[in-house]
Order: structure tokens, then C-alpha cells, then sequence
């Protein structure tokens, strides 16, 4: 697969069109495109340190983190919802540290049980993500704001898109659940960058 580098905007070209996943049993709407998007290579072999753990103190919520990419239809995928509790990182954009928008993904809730971000909408400006890393370094980024928005309305370019420096981007269903799909109507988005200082 082809590797960019940094201004991302061939990252961000591909992942524009956007398509309905099914549901908490695949957690978020997702990138609908035949062939998976570029990988992003970073200037520095530093900032290529891979995310273990995700933490959110606010919520109680901890977890590993595990890289996902694409299912063989082009969509984002995510743990299976027999492990709700289980986060995961898209393993084909940023890591977190890098320029650009990581992406953590958690199901709301899965298996007749609350998913490790079922408290995310409880986020405010201020709370705090904190990321491990394989090289026991530890991020810490700031919630910036909280979005909830219908999946036919997923806001690709401000998920995706090209940002100055790092961030993140934490995804879980939400809003009504759709008897007859099986599925969320919404997704549920928190924006966050790196605490300064």
C-alpha cells in the first residue's frame, strides 16, 4: 500500500464518502470506499509509537486499545460487540502524537451490556483523555467539544479532515436505537487536543 506523508489531504480525499454501518454491532458510520485509505507516514520515527490503552477519567472509562482497519465491504471496522468493553484504534490513519486526527473507537453498548464509551455524551470541554503508548509515555488530550449528529449526516471532513497538529477523535453510536434496523440513528463524537502546558 502507498504511504503519504504529512499534509494529509490524500488521507482526507478518501475518506469522504461515507456510508451507514449496522449499527452498535459495528459502533460508528464509517468511510465507505473500495480500497483502504493511505496510511500516514510520519517525518520522525518517534511519533510512530502505537497506542495501547485509552483512558477517560471523567467516565470511568479504561481499555486496550486494539488497531482495526476496514472490512472487506470499505467500512471502519470495530470489536465484535461480544467485547463492548474492548476499544480500538484505526490503525490506517495517525497514530495519536502524530499530526492529524486519530480516531478511537468504543461501542455504547453491545451484547445486552454498556460498551466502554456508554457514558461518552457525559463529556465536557475540559475532561481528559489520557493514551498510553508501547514505550510507556503517556498523552494527554482535552476534550474541546461533544457532537451528536444522524449517521446519513456524518461530519467526514471535521473527523478526517486535515488538522495543524495532533488530535483525537473519540466515536460511539447514540441517539435513538431503530428497532427495525437494528441500529443507532446517531453517532456520538468527542473532539479533543493535546493538553498544553
Amino acid at each position: 500500500m502507498a504511504r503519504i506523508r504529512h499534509g494529509r489531504r490524500g488521507f482526507a480525499a478518501a475518506m469522504v464518502a461515507v456510508a451507514l454501518v449496522s449499527g452498535c454491532s459495528t459502533a460508528v458510520s464509517a468511510p465507505s470506499i473500495t480500497a483502504p485509505p493511505p496510511t500516514t507516514q510520519s517525518t520522525t520515527a518517534a511519533a510512530r509509537i502505537k497506542p495501547v490503552s485509552v483512558e477517560i477519567p471523567k467516565i470511568g472509562a479504561k481499555s486496550s486499545l486494539v488497531p482495526v482497519g476496514l472490512t472487506t465491504d470499505g467500512a471502519l471496522d470495530v470489536p465484535p460487540t461480544s467485547q463492548p468493553l474492548q476499544a480500538a484504534w484505526y490503525g490506517l490513519g495517525p497514530m495519536p502524537g502524530e499530526v492529524g486526527p486519530s480516531v478511537v473507537l468504543g461501542h455504547v453498548d453491545g451484547d445486552g451490556k454498556p460498551g466502554i464509551f456508554h457514558q461518552l455524551t457525559k463529556l465536557t470541554p475540559g475532561d481528559e483523555v489520557l493514551i498510553a503508548r508501547e514505550d510507556g509515555s503517556t498523552l494527554t488530550f482535552v476534550v474541546r467539544r461533544l457532537q451528536q449528529v444522524r449517521k446519513d449526516a456524518f461530519p467526514t471532513e471535521e473527523v478526517y479532515g486535515d488538522t495543524a497538529g495532533p488530535e483525537l477523535r473519540l466515536i460511539t453510536c447514540g441517539g435513538s436505537f431503530d428497532r427495525a434496523t437494528g441500529n443507532y440513528r446517531d453517532n456520538v463524537i468527542a473532539y479533543a487536543g493535546p493538553k498544553s502546558g
